[in-house]
């Protein structure tokens, strides 16, 4: 398996791993547009949007982190993450986990958020967000809002957590 950086020839590929990861079998899951939506938006960063590809099947995997901030400090969202049904289980998303995280790292960011299973993520360094003094946009998400510092982190970044505007829209 090879984990890259997205390409335009990807997108229709991306958009069916997170239609089959997310699918309700009844109408396209919000993740396909969010994606679509973060790439036109202007908390895209393209280098932070990574595919998993395995040879002769092709992507089945993706992950994106965009530019979000917390209060005033700029602060990346992570997601969606998604791997297709028939590839779970086999490691993939914990390698484009560990692959976003740290090219988060190597390009300065401070801190990572996300909303997602504390069990899953806190295997990647990932804890309750509100220990570090970072709330989340919704109050409800509280128990599942999750950050990770990264080597830029100082005690100093509090406050509330708001995604890139395409997440607004949703």
């Amino acid at each position: 398996m090879l984990v890259r950086q997205e390409t335009e020839a990807d997108f229709e590929a991306i958009d069916a791993v997170h239609a089959a990861a997310f699918s309700d079998g009844e109408r396209e899951p919000v993740e396909v547009e969010l994606v679509r939506a973060l790439r036109a938006g202007p908390g895209w960063i393209g280098v932070l949007s990574l595919v998993a590809e395995e040879p002769e099947i092709g992507v089945v995997g993706h992950v994106v982190c965009s530019l979000g901030s917390i209060d005033e400090v700029p602060a990346l969202g992570l997601g969606p993450l998604g791997v297709l049904p028939d590839h779970q289980g086999r490691a993939i998303g914990t390698a484009l986990m560990h692959a976003v995280v740290d090219a988060s790292d190597g390009l300065g960011h401070a801190v990572v958020v996300l909303l997602g299973d504390v069990g899953y993520y806190s295997r990647f360094g990932f804890v309750v967000a509100r220990n570090l003094g970072i709330t989340p946009p919704e109050p409800a998400w509280a128990d599942a809002f999750q950050a990770r510092k990264l080597s830029s982190w100082s005690p100093s970044i509090k406050g509330v957590f708001r995604y890139a505007t395409a997440f607004d829209d949703l």
